[in-house]
């Protein structure tokens, strides 16, 4: 491990991630799967999405073997620009008494552009003991919550996914095209900026007002398919000095199953 105690976390997600991996990545970063190693992937989406999230005691487990520990700092990225698997682990790593978790702005293309030294082949970590981690600090709220919260003009339901999915013009990955009804639609790429990088902490703190219209963002629920790149979102507010929404894991894929949509 280096000097100051920085962990770097390559985040992968979907069949070929592993294999980009080992061909590319930035000098000294872990591996770590979406679905492998963040998630619990069900036999049915229907109870809990495509996305649930594993036990905080298997998660606690994954830190130990990747020589996470209290005092260090873990730095997270993906190829995706920050938005998918890099996002996802932040959200479940940070709270309070946490090591500290940053994502790095603009992800793997950003750092490569910028001249950071790449490997290949597959790193070795220095396990610790397994991080003690008994429960999620962070707010989520199940199905029903979203429910309640669509009929409560106290509470805004976000949904980050792109338009097109959103209005139900297209579904690339679950069942039924739609939304959830009530839930307004805040894209999660309107994040960045032409490179891949966060806007300002002021451009997003405004953003983000201007959308919520006077609802307290911690009353803010946020989803999108299968509450990975919602995260995305919850991060961007986080950056922007704005309190935290909650996640609702399941997002529109559990949803879709279980409930009307529009």
């Amino acid at each position: 491990m280096p000097k100051d105690n920085l962990i770097l976390i390559d985040a992968g997600s979907g069949v070929a991630a592993f294999e980009r991996y080992k061909q590319q990545h930035l000098a000294g970063a872990l591996y770590v799967d979406l679905d492998a190693d963040l998630a619990e992937i069900p036999t049915d989406a229907k109870y809990g999405g495509r996305h649930p999230l594993p036990s905080a005691e298997k998660f606690g487990q994954l830190l130990g073997k990747l020589g996470i520990y209290h005092n260090c700092r873990v730095v997270v990225y993906d190829d995706k620009n920050g938005t998918n698997a890099a996002a996802r682990f932040w959200w479940m790593l940070t709270g309070e008494g946490r090591p500290k978790v940053q994502v790095l702005n603009g992800g793997l293309q950003a750092a490569v552009a910028a001249g950071y030294p790449t490997a290949a082949g597959v790193e070795t970590p220095t396990p610790a003991k397994a991080y003690q981690l008994w429960y999620w600090p962070n707010p989520t709220v199940t199905m029903a919550e979203v429910e309640v919260a669509t009929q409560n003009p106290e509470k805004t339901v976000i949904d980050v996914r792109d338009a097109n999915r959103y209005n139900g013009i297209t579904e690339p990955i679950d069942p039924v095209a739609g939304h959830i009804p009530g839930a307004v639609n805040i894209p999660l790429t309107g994040n960045l900026d032409d490179n891949g990088l966060f806007l300002s902490r002021e451009a997003l703190r405004k953003k983000y007002l201007e959308a919520l219209n006077g609802v307290d963002p911690a009353q803010a629920v946020v989803h999108c398919g299968s509450g990975v790149t919602a995260c995305h979102t919850i991060l961007a507010m986080e950056y922007a000095g704005l309190p935290m929404p909650k996640l609702y894991v399941g997002s529109y894929s559990e949803w879709c199953r279980n409930k009307e949509i529009v």
